[in-house]
């Protein structure tokens, strides 16, 4: 079977943020003149501004009502005093053992236990001390989110084990309305990969419908809303996935026509699957040119390029000129990528850091003054950054004899125990040749130090260092083809070479 991740929402770091992000809304039901007031004393750089907020967050932190804390922690943090903000939600969980805190710090030992059958033991436990009908629901439901994450969770692991009734019972549990999009499109996946064609298809459905509730602010324009409503072209793909896989090709034409109209940007896996519908409805020539345009884009994936070239032989009647038509290609894709690169040079001082590689070497940013230097920052739980890898070990092998260039691969924003043997064990099983660094946690701060000095927002980020050490590109994200990729490194490097 073919991975149905391609085309779903990603339940990795978008979903565990929002989790809490909507748990931590449920605690906000001070007014927001409140935020709005911090917010402004947050960015003021007057002293006198910058005492009056030390003050309100002494009061705030010394409250009797979890919300007015919970605020006051999240401040904390903002303004980086992260061992302040810690205490705070760990006085909480004491002072407020039915509170949200209490409640959320619980709910995450649940998650963790291992066995299914006890973890459904804790759940039942968990759910009578901290009833849901004890806290503030709000307008979409955003608190039961907190209940809805376990529930959502059963019924996956019940789906992997074919036991399909409890799998729909813990389902049809779901409460938060904006989140059950997320929680039907999990359990279809599951069921997916247990085989169970028919039950994937009736939860993806659903999935795709509950979040095309939210679409075109049918429920409103919260953050809510606005989750449940981004998921939409993503389950409507999958569904139409699906739908080709069981042969139901017209239908499937329909469903990955509206997914590519209500995403926000083009996708490869939609033009793919797009392409792939075509096919298995004999429209050849359509198929080809959607795909003749992927290619010419230079965000072609290799199962897209292949495609591409079946169907020029099926649309030309032969492979004659294929080769060359590809070159052409290619010279036109090396050309948009140069211009483009002029417009995003930069030059800007690099952050310095000195950490630890995997066997234990100290490598400091200092010591490689006179190369270029490509830092790569990500994590293993992150899908797009580990997508990112087969193209970056291209570029590590076509740059392995130039004594001038090296590529630091810095883990970071690490969720395991051990992130450092997390690392490794990754980097062992996928064979790749990199040189990777561990940006871990400050036990002090809680921040990851190196990642927070480039001000990276998200990861896959890439930064190319010139010889003096200054940033000249920085690249978040990764789509499209290797040899695109490896292009535009390739690119990169030279002109950090040239601009010394």
């Amino acid at each position: 079977m073919s991975n149905i991740k391609n085309f779903g929402i990603s339940a990795g770091v978008l979903l565990v943020n929002t989790i809490l992000c909507y748990q931590t809304q449920a605690q906000n039901i001070q007014p927001d003149s409140l935020r709005k007031q911090l917010d402004k004393l947050v960015a003021s750089k007057d002293a006198a501004d910058q005492q009056v907020l030390k003050s309100r967050l002494k009061t705030l932190a010394a409250s009797d009502k979890e919300t007015e804390m919970t605020i006051a922690a999240q401040y904390y943090y903002r303004i980086k005093n992260t061992m302040i903000s810690d205490s705070l939600f760990e006085v909480m969980v004491i002072k407020f053992p039915k509170g949200m805190q209490a409640r959320s710090k619980e709910q995450q030992v649940v998650i963790n236990i291992k066995s299914l059958p006890d973890m459904e033991i804790a759940y039942n436990n968990w759910i009578k001390k901290f009833p849901p009908e004890s806290y503030p629901a709000l307008p979409l439901g955003e608190d039961r989110v907190t209940y809805d994450y376990i529930r959502s969770q059963l019924a996956s692991r019940y789906a992997a084990t074919k036991n399909t009734a409890k799998a729909i019972y813990y389902a049809n549990q779901l409460e938060a309305d904006f989140w059950k999009g997320n929680g039907y499109g999990g359990l279809g996946e599951a069921f997916y990969k247990a085989g169970d064609l028919n039950n994937a298809l009736i939860y993806t459905k659903k999935a795709m419908e509950s979040a095309e509730s939210f679409t075109d602010g049918k429920k409103g324009k919260s953050g809510a809303a606005n989750f449940a409503a981004s998921g939409y072209a993503g389950l409507t793909g999958t569904y139409a996935k699906l739908l080709y896989e069981q042969k139901k090709y017209n239908e499937a034409l329909k469903y990955i026509e509206l997914a590519i109209k209500s995403s926000p940007q083009p996708r490869a896996d939609f033009n793919y699957r797009y392409a792939q519908i075509l096919v298995a409805l004999n429209r050849n020539q359509e198929a080809y040119d959607r795909m003749d345009s992927a290619v010419k884009s230079g965000k072609a994936t290799q199962e897209m390029s292949d495609l591409f070239k079946v169907l020029y032989v099926k649309v030309k009647g032969s492979n004659a000129g294929l080769d060359v038509y590809q070159a052409d290609i290619r010279k036109g894709i090396i050309l948009g990528i140069q211009k483009r690169l002029v417009k995003e040079i930069v030059n800007e001082p690099a952050a310095g850091f000195t950490l630890t590689d995997l066997q234990g070497n100290k490598v400091s940013l200092a010591d490689l003054k006179g190369k270029v230097v490509i830092l790569d920052f990500w994590a293993t739980w992150c899908g797009p950054c580990k997508a990112s890898f087969p193209a970056m070990q291209m570029a590590v092998d076509k740059y392995k004899a130039d004594p001038n260039v090296k590529f630091l691969f810095i883990h970071t924003w690490e969720r395991a125990d051990n992130p450092t043997e997390d690392a490794r064990a990754y980097i062992e099983s996928m064979k790749y040749n990199f040189q990777v660094l561990m940006d871990t946690k400050d036990p002090e701060t809680k921040t990851n130090k190196v990642v927070s000095s480039y001000k990276v927002y998200g990861i896959p980020a890439k930064f190319v260092i010139d010889q003096k050490g200054n940033i000249r590109f920085k690249l978040t994200g990764f789509d499209g083809s290797k040899e695109a990729a490896v292009d535009e490194i390739s690119m990169m490097i030279d002109m950090a070479k040239a601009s010394i």
